[in-house]
């Protein structure tokens, strides 16, 4: 037999009681993750760049408030923190959107500004969130799946997927016991794939429910869901957590 290990905290009850911080909240993956961790009981602050857009969010789940700005600002998103009056119990960061850049159209000076706007943001939101976060909670931040196999155009998002987990990790241990943990999505069926895609999408969506193992497309719901386990499993810091139904697998 042998000896009982440390049983760890007790369960928490889905969100009930906690407030959840999105960046990002006004459309795709962070409205979807606000919905489900309204469904569950959560209280919100809600953060877009586009107030309109945001309005409309507000208006649809009756946040306990919200802040229209470009987390890209430094001086905005650390007022931000500063100004919140009460502790949060997590942080879900879903702002940017990914950079396909062949090295034959490359602008360096474009290519350094990807490179400072993704990682200044992720370390900008745990350097200004410490004091604010409850210990225990959570930051979880947004990378993908597609970088890591190189092609053409792959340079700057590979290595963004790659700094962004080595640097999750490193964060975890630095802010603990707040949590720090990154989701990396394949294709997702978002406004944002859809601008990207544009007539291509419909093909492309249906090349992936043909191919992919679950075969149907993942949305916005598959990736919220996650967001709200790693939110609420407090054994879970410094990880990458696929969700792509298995795209992953298929030949390149």
């Amino acid at each position: 037999m042998t000896a009982p290990g440390d049983p760890g905290p007790p369960p928490r009850s889905g969100l009930a009681g906690q407030t959840v911080v999105v960046i990002g909240a006004s459309a795709g993956i962070g409205l979807e993750t606000a919905r489900q961790v309204r469904a569950g009981g959560g209280g919100l602050i809600l953060v877009g760049r586009n107030p309109e857009r945001l309005q409309r969010a507000a208006d649809e789940l009756h946040p306990l408030g919200t802040a229209a700005f470009d987390a890209n600002d430094s001086d905005c998103l650390q007022q931000f923190f500063q100004d919140l009056t009460t502790p949060v119990d997590h942080v879900l960061v879903t702002a940017g959107s990914p950079s396909y850049r062949p090295l034959s159209d490359m602008d360096l000076d474009a290519a350094r500004a990807e490179f400072a706007q993704r990682l200044t943001l992720t370390l900008g939101v745990a350097l200004h969130s410490r004091a604010k976060v409850r210990p225990g909670g959570t930051l979880l931040f947004m990378s993908g799946t597609g970088g890591r196999r190189p092609g053409v155009g792959m340079a700057i998002v590979s290595a963004l997927t790659a700094a962004l987990s080595a640097l999750t990790a490193n964060l975890a241990l630095e802010m603990a016991p707040i949590r720090v943990n990154v989701i990396a999505a394949g294709f997702v069926d978002t406004p944002l794939s859809a601008s990207l895609l544009g007539d291509r999408l419909e093909a492309r969506r249906q090349e992936l429910r043909d191919t992919l193992p679950i075969r149907r497309v993942v949305g916005p719901a598959d990736v919220a869901a996650l967001a709200v386990h790693l939110m609420c499993n407090d054994a879970l810091t410094g990880g990458t957590y696929d969700v792509d139904g298995g795209q992953q697998l298929l030949p390149h």
